[in-house]
């Protein structure tokens, strides 16, 4: 009897690694519990119970806990919203209901999880992270900015693209198929203020964003306005704000004044304060070899990740 308790346990303990740490009444019941058994295994503290048909091996952490409550909500559903984006990394976790998108239902009430309707999910919505079923970043974006503010939004925006999570294309094809002014118009509208920092301001810039976009390389800021701290700031032509590498685009004739030489060198030795590095391209090696200026981004990028 003992030796088949012990082989019982194993079994769950293998089903509920898979799960960081959580079973269902359907796993419980395939390893050969019966109903009994499994309220005795809660009675006794072997199981704890989280939701209804839903139980964690031992005190649930927080995957856990997002693991169980999209357990809970049935086949095809997904941690969405807040929870999605907590999972992916672009906010902290907080404590409160759990968001679950999940198959086009919202009616049926579940404590401790807001249960939204998945009705206008389909595949290009689903991923799975941690092996936590869950919202794709585009979706999660979308989803994100219907329950927050454009601050919240803008945040959570700039933080993808650090993780280098952020694709502008899966969000744009997203909110174009969707449309629901009420879950797209606010990310819109942070978006369309992002685009505004893309309006270069010289020929030889828009050649090199558009090498830039073009490669494999993380996406920059482009002309965001960037504080220092003795309360004064400029907008660089480009900037990668998780390596600190600032690139400018010498132009032709404004750069030539000597005035405008000696004060952007004074800037950036203050930048080298800050720990930023400033590399500099001619306009005319821009646009005589735009590819040979991303390789040197390149290089520069890994080295100061590295």
């Amino acid at each position: 009897m003992g030796h088949a308790g012990s082989r019982t346990d194993r079994a769950i303990a293998v089903v509920a690694a898979l799960h960081h740490g959580v079973v269902t009444l359907d796993d419980l019941r395939k390893i050969g519990l019966s109903p009994r058994a499994v309220r005795h295994r809660c009675q006794n503290g072997r199981l704890h119970r989280l939701h209804q048909g839903v139980y964690c091996v031992g005190p649930p952490n927080r995957h856990g806990r997002w693991a169980a409550a999209v357990a809970a909500c049935g086949q095809g559903a997904v941690l969405s919203h807040r929870a999605a984006a907590a999972l992916w990394g672009l906010i902290p976790a907080a404590h409160g209901p759990v968001d679950v998108t999940a198959g086009g239902r919202t009616g049926r009430r579940r404590p401790g999880i807001a249960i939204h309707s998945g009705a206008s999910l389909n595949a290009e919505d689903r991923t799975s992270v941690d092996g936590i079923p869950c919202t794709s970043i585009a979706r999660t974006l979308i989803d994100f900015a219907a329950v927050e503010s454009d601050r919240g939004v803008a945040n959570v925006v700039e933080r993808a693209e650090e993780l280098r999570v952020f694709d502008l294309r899966a969000v744009d094809a997203s909110v174009a198929r969707l449309r629901p002014p009420a879950a797209t118009g606010r990310l819109t509208r942070v978006l369309a203020g992002d685009r505004q920092e893309t309006r270069v301001r010289s020929p030889a810039e828009r050649v090199l964003l558009e090498a830039v976009l073009g490669s494999d390389l993380p996406r920059p800021r482009v002309n965001p306005w960037l504080p220092l701290p003795d309360g004064d700031g400029y907008r660089p032509d480009l900037l990668w704000p998780r390596e600190r590498l600032v690139v400018e685009v010498d132009g032709r004739a404004h750069h030539a004044r000597r005035a405008a030489f000696e004060r952007d060198r004074r800037r950036d030795r203050r930048l080298a304060r800050e720990r930023y590095e400033t590399v500099r391209f001619s306009a005319r090696e821009v646009l005589d070899a735009p590819y040979r200026a991303v390789a040197e981004i390149r290089a520069l990028l890994l080295a100061r990740a590295g």
